[in-house]
């Protein structure tokens, strides 16, 4: 039951990203939550709201597609999720292997609430490995094309 809970949480978290929602995304964090961002930018829940309104107000984002890999409770009230995502720039139907990311979030039960406690998403650049650029942005094409 809490894997389904967190898998939802997680999908909230990246449409009110495509949607520009800071509100929305912000909502989500627990108030002591942590942000670990795609340039490694940190920050704490309060911050998140303000930090992406900046953002979402400097430039057009790209929407990001994703695919969820693992599940998985850690203790009672706290669940692990790790997914992979591309981002689908502004305008164009194809994601952009350079955005490629993998994502962790571990998400908290507070009083029969899920929160997102710790947010992180690293570039997932694999170096000197073509082929796995290739598989990462052709799961997440399929991710795209039964959405």
């Amino acid at each position: 039951m809490s894997e389904s809970v967190v898998v939802e949480l997680h999908e909230e978290l990246l449409t009110a990203w495509n949607r520009r929602d800071a509100k929305a995304y912000a909502a989500l964090f627990d108030g002591d939550a942590a942000l670990i961002g795609f340039d490694g930018g940190q920050m704490r829940g309060p911050e998140v709201e303000e930090h992406l309104a900046s953002i979402f107000a400097d430039h057009p984002t790209a929407s990001y597609a994703w695919k969820v890999r693992e599940v998985r409770p850690l203790n009672e009230g706290v669940v692990l999720l790790r997914a992979i995502v591309g981002m689908v720039p502004p305008g164009q139907a194809e994601p952009n292997p350079a955005t490629n990311a993998v994502q962790s979030l571990v998400a908290v039960n507070r009083d029969g609430t899920w929160r997102i406690a710790l947010f992180q998403n690293t570039p997932a650049q694999y170096h000197g490995r073509p082929d796995l650029v290739e598989a990462h942005t052709t799961e997440i094409r399929e991710a795209l094309n039964k959405a």
